[in-house]
């Protein structure tokens, strides 16, 4: 992916609310998403702006480029888990790739009662 391209992804998603492969499963409290991605491939930038955590279901290693333009990459294990929170107006953009040999394989659970409103789908 070319600096160009992500930017301009970055443009066209800024309302993307979709942070997984799959919505599993949504309540008026909460929002359930799967997420599975194949070595080189990747998850388009979404926005997150509900406050939410992701647990990893699978080891591999990630690359996310970021709205602030910071790039991270990572090594997940089994059972790695992250919480995130939101004041009002806050939100985070990011993409996520999977450059390493195993399918990369995560649940994220967002809260619906957050500081910001959820994103249509």
């Amino acid at each position: 992916m070319t600096d160009d391209s992500i930017q301009l992804e970055f443009q066209t998603n800024a309302e993307n609310g979709h942070v997984g492969s799959h919505l599993v499963s949504e309540t008026d409290r909460v929002r359930v998403w799967y997420l599975e991605i194949k070595p080189t491939e990747r998850l388009p930038v979404h926005r997150h702006q509900l406050d939410y955590f992701w647990t990893a279901l699978s080891a591999g290693k990630a690359r996310s480029y970021f709205d602030d333009g910071t790039v991270s990459e990572r090594d997940y294990v089994l059972g790695d888990t992250q919480h995130f929170s939101f004041e009002k107006g806050e939100s985070m953009m990011h993409d996520l790739a999977n450059i390493g040999d195993t399918v990369l394989k995560f649940t994220t659970v967002e809260f619906k009662n957050s500081a910001n409103s959820p994103l249509p789908l």
